[in-house]
C-alpha cells in the first residue's frame, strides 16, 4: 500500500529515452491481416466486427461525411486496443494521459469545424446566433457559442481521460485493499476479491464503450458540419 496511487500512469522509461512510441504502436501489431482467398474465423470475425461497428457509425454522417470512415474506424480500434492493453498486470495505458487524448480530440475537431466552415459557411456560422434570439442578447450568445464550441474537443479528451483513470485507481485501491485484508479477516478479503472480479469485468466493457463514445461524438461533430 505504500506504493503511489499515480506510479502506472508515469510514462515508462528504458535507458532514459520514453516509450510511449512503441506501445501506441503495439496495438496495431494485434490485428492480422490475410492475402489468402478464403480467411481463416479470426480474420473473418475481426471482419465482420469492423463492419458492424462501421454500418453503425457511418449511419450518422451525410455522404461527405462517410469519406472519414477509415479514420474513425481507425480511431475506435486504436483507442479500444490501448484501453484494453491497459487492464493487463503491469502495462501502461496511453489514453490515462490528457496530452495524449487532446493530441487526439483537436485535429479531429479542428478538421470537422474546418470542413463545415468550407463547406456550409452559413449554416455554421448560423449557429452562433439561433433564430430569433432578443437584440440585447445576441453578444452574449455569440460568446457562449463561441466558448462551447471550443470546449467540445476539451469535453472528448477529459471525459476519455476520467473514466479510464478512475476504473484503473478503483481497481489498484480495491486490490491493495484485498491484499491487506488477507491477513486480517479472509471472509471480508474473499468479498473484496469479488467486488474486483466485477469491477474488473465493468473495466473491459468501460474501455469498448468509451472508444465507441469517444469515435461517436467525432461522427456527430462531423455530421454537423458536413
Amino acid at each position: 500500500m505504500n506504493e503511489n496511487l499515480f506510479a502506472s500512469f508515469i510514462t515508462p522509461m528504458m535507458f532514459g529515452l520514453p516509450l510511449i512510441t512503441l506501445i501506441v504502436l503495439f496495438p496495431s501489431l494485434l490485428f492480422p491481416t490475410s492475402s489468402r482467398l478464403v480467411n481463416n474465423r479470426l480474420i473473418s470475425l475481426q471482419q465482420w466486427m469492423l463492419q458492424l461497428v462501421s454500418k453503425q457509425m457511418m449511419s450518422i454522417p451525410n455522404t461527405k461525411g462517410q469519406t472519414w470512415a477509415l479514420m474513425l474506424m481507425s480511431l475506435i480500434l486504436f483507442i479500444g486496443s490501448t484501453n484494453l492493453l491497459g487492464l493487463l498486470p503491469h502495462s501502461f495505458t496511453p489514453t490515462t494521459q490528457l496530452s495524449m487524448n487532446l493530441g487526439m480530440a483537436i485535429p479531429l475537431w479542428a478538421g470537422a469545424v474546418i470542413t463545415g466552415f468550407r463547406n456550409k459557411t452559413k449554416a455554421s456560422l448560423a449557429h452562433f446566433l439561433p433564430q430569433g434570439t432578443p437584440t440585447p442578447l445576441i453578444p452574449m450568445l455569440v460568446i457562449i457559442e463561441t466558448i462551447s464550441l471550443f470546449i467540445q474537443p476539451v469535453a472528448l479528451a477529459v471525459r476519455l481521460t476520467a473514466n479510464i483513470t478512475a476504473g484503473h485507481l478503483l481497481i489498484h485501491l480495491i486490490g491493495g485493499a484485498t491484499l491487506a485484508l488477507m491477513s486480517i479477516n479472509t471472509t471480508t478479503a474473499l468479498i473484496t476479491f469479488i467486488i474486483l472480479i466485477l469491477l474488473t469485468v465493468l473495466e473491459f466493457a468501460v474501455a469498448m464503450i468509451q472508444a465507441y463514445v469517444f469515435t461517436l461524438l467525432v461522427s456527430l461533430y462531423l455530421h454537423d458540419n458536413t
